[in-house]
């Protein structure tokens, strides 16, 4: 199959690159508004190469038009706030999608884009690469067979560290990225939410630019969170050994251990969606509400249910 990318030059591109790649499959163009795209030629030297969208377009629907060559799936790394047009666009030209989470900002967006898929018959997936991990699926499992009723408890920590450079791009900027929560926690959030059921509370009790932390219950689960860019949130011991990145995931006061296996799984999504699975629009939904209103909420106080490193790095 034909394959087209759009957004090259970044962090996640390449991971979609292997996958097209791994799979058999053929990546004929892409646009980057950043010629930084070299690594290209140790994937698709031949792929076509475009800077601006509107020559991008139109190649490919040309190619849809000479119908041979018309491009089967379109990949989507653009930065977060993009990823509506370019999934309206992949659509018009009768491609199916594949998006990088988020798959939009805004609930809203969501319903839009199922309406435009009714109306085209295409797909659109959504990459949640964490949900095919062995650890993950073996837990879900675990907690499907066990005692009905029963609420778990859940401890999720995930600090990485960023530079200056990232509060200047599009991440740093909140109408573009979503924020932190957003960028950084929507796939654990999907994940616990495919675990442990929908969303029954959804509280805040900080954010700002580099950290938010706050409380989700569960229909099975009751989780404390804390996220942050912030090096200086790192547990001493990670700082110590020169770390940056710091992932930590208990249920019922025992770690899930997933840190390994994260390098195919980009593969093992594209296989999953070629061979007609994938997630789509309705299971993104609900994490995309989560990180909405983690968005738009005010900060309570502390009590009973925040995360400890709250009260550890923020007085």
């Amino acid at each position: 199959m034909n394959f087209a990318l759009i957004g090259a030059a970044g962090y996640i591109a390449p991971r979609h690159m292997k996958a097209i790649k791994d799979t058999g499959h053929d990546l004929v163009a892409f646009l980057d508004p950043s010629d930084s795209v070299g690594i290209m030629d140790s994937y698709f030297p031949d792929a076509d190469y475009f800077r601006e969208t509107e020559r991008f377009d139109r190649h490919i629907d040309k190619l849809r038009r000479q119908g041979e060559h018309r491009i089967d799936y379109v990949s989507i790394c653009s930065p977060n706030y993009l990823h509506d047009a370019h999934i309206r666009m992949a659509l018009r030209n009768q491609a199916d999608v594949i998006c990088e989470k988020p798959l939009v900002l805004n609930p809203w967006n969501v319903d839009a884009l199922k309406e435009i898929e009714q109306e085209t018959g295409k797909r659109i997936n959504v990459i949640f690469q964490v949900r095919l991990h062995p650890a993950i699926i073996r837990l879900k499992e675990m907690i499907k067979a066990g005692p009905a009723g029963k609420i778990h408890d859940v401890d999720l920590v995930y600090v990485t560290s960023r530079g200056k450079w990232y509060f200047r791009s599009w991440k740093g900027d909140m109408t573009k990225s979503g924020g932190v929560a957003t960028n950084i926690g929507i796939h654990f959030f999907d994940m616990l939410i495919d675990i442990f059921g929908a969303v029954k509370e959804n509280r805040v009790y900080y954010s700002d630019d580099k950290t938010v932390s706050g409380f989700l219950m569960l229909e099975k689960a009751r989780i404390r969170w804390f996220l942050s860019l912030d090096r200086q949130m790192l547990p001493e011991e990670v700082r110590s050994k020169g770390m940056r990145t710091y992932r930590n995931v208990a249920v019922d006061g025992t770690m899930v251990e997933f840190s390994e296996g994260f390098t195919d799984l980009h593969t093992e999504s594209y296989r999953h969606i070629i061979r007609g699975g994938g997630f789509g629009c309705n299971d993104a939904l609900p994490s995309i509400e989560v990180v909405y209103e983690i968005r738009n909420a005010k900060p309570v106080p502390l009590k009973g249910d925040y995360h400890p490193l709250l009260k550890k790095f923020i007085r």
